[in-house]
């Protein structure tokens, strides 16, 4: 299998989670539910809710675990091209810093159809630019150092959230906020997303390199996430360090709803599980029907376009334009979904085919 082929499956599954992003951001323009839906405390009266939010849950560490793997990749394919640690280091810290810059100047606006300009936030396209700047200088280190690493930040992050301060106090609100705890600065603080990035690139090593045949990516990944599924189980129902919601029953749609801002060390670790357990299914798919994912993969390629471009969109219609906001439910929220996506696709494949023949520094970091 070519080199080319052979990497698909993380375009592909940037490209599931891309999906199904769309359809979570269009919920929350659509679904009537969020005019009294706290994210921070979620309760749903009926499963089609839940399950319309609970499968956007799988969008942020897809793509934070994604960043991780093609941060590897990036920073070991300029190496063997010639290119110093220093310099490969570089680029990836460049991409970084503008993916912080696209949240502070885009996507915080974006949201309300730029009605008003909003530099002052953090989110998640930022969180994954700071991630992506600091996994630039440990990229070199061997995976086992990055997998205690992100264990640790896993394991230390609760005790982190017990430290005070000041929510009126705008610098140590900003400073906890982006990397401990979440609100309205920023609801993805870095610490524990960065572990899930730590993660992504650790896997890296295995679906890139290591693990030389389909067969052997697709077993080993189903290992792996089988193994994180089962620590993720038995830390919830310990129900106590590394859980910060409460439940009901194992097989209770709270069981699977434990804190995401932050992340929770239950959170984090059924994810990871989802997020390894989910790219083996695509590299299986991959290699039987290669073709099925064709979309998917060339959404997985522009990725930050579509984000941007998807959610200035809605914020435009709905938000500013007061076309339909928050007026149906979970109907709505598809059929939303549906037109986004017939929207969006010849977009991206227009996107797609600019950013491949363009050699301007600023097109090729989108």
């Amino acid at each position: 299998m070519s080199t080319g082929q052979r990497f698909h499956f993380i375009d592909e599954f940037r490209g599931l989670v891309g999906a199904m992003m769309v359809l979570g951001h269009s919920s929350y323009y659509f679904n009537s539910i969020w005019r009294h839906f706290d994210p921070l405390d979620p309760l749903f009266a009926s499963w089609d809710q839940f399950a319309l939010r609970y499968m956007g849950y799988l969008c942020a560490p897809g793509f934070l675990m994604m960043n991780g793997a093609m941060v590897w990749y990036s920073y070991t394919r300029r190496r063997a091209a010639g290119h110093s640690s220093g310099a490969a280091k570089w680029h990836l810290i460049q991409r970084g810093l503008f993916l912080v810059l696209v949240q502070v100047l885009w996507v915080n606006s974006s949201w309300g159809g730029f009605r008003v300009f909003r530099p002052g936030h953090l989110g998640i396209i930022g969180c994954i630019g700071i991630s992506m700047c600091l996994l630039a200088l440990l990229v070199n280190t061997r995976w086992h150092v990055r997998l205690i690493l992100a264990l640790a930040l896993f394991a230390v992050h609760p005790l982190l959230l017990r430290i005070p301060y000041d929510a009126d106090n705008v610098w140590s609100t900003a400073l906890m906020q982006t990397f401990i705890d979440s609100g309205d600065f920023n609801k993805y603080p870095v610490i524990p997303w960065f572990g899930i990035a730590l993660m992504g690139s650790m896997m890296a090593v295995g679906w890139l390199r290591a693990w030389k045949t389909t067969r052997q990516r697709v077993v080993l990944s189903l290992w792996i996430a089988a193994l994180a599924l089962l620590i993720a189980t038995a830390v919830r129902m310990g129900r106590g360090y590394g859980n910060l919601f409460p439940f009901t029953e194992l097989g209770h749609y709270s069981f699977f709803l434990d804190q995401k801002y932050p992340p929770s060390i239950h959170h984090a670790l059924w994810f990871f599980g989802c997020v390894v357990g989910g790219v083996a299914a695509f590299q299986w798919i991959g290699h039987t029907l290669p073709k099925l994912l064709a979309p998917l993969r060339m959404i997985g390629r522009v990725p930050l376009f579509y984000y941007c471009v998807h959610i200035a969109l809605l914020g435009i219609f709905s938000k500013r334009l007061g076309i339909y906001y928050r007026e149906g439910e979970v109907t709505a929220s598809l059929v939303g979904w549906v037109v986004m996506m017939a929207v969006m696709l010849p977009l991206t494949a227009w996107f797609g085919g600019v950013k491949r023949r363009s050699r301007n520094y600023f097109i090729r970091l989108i």
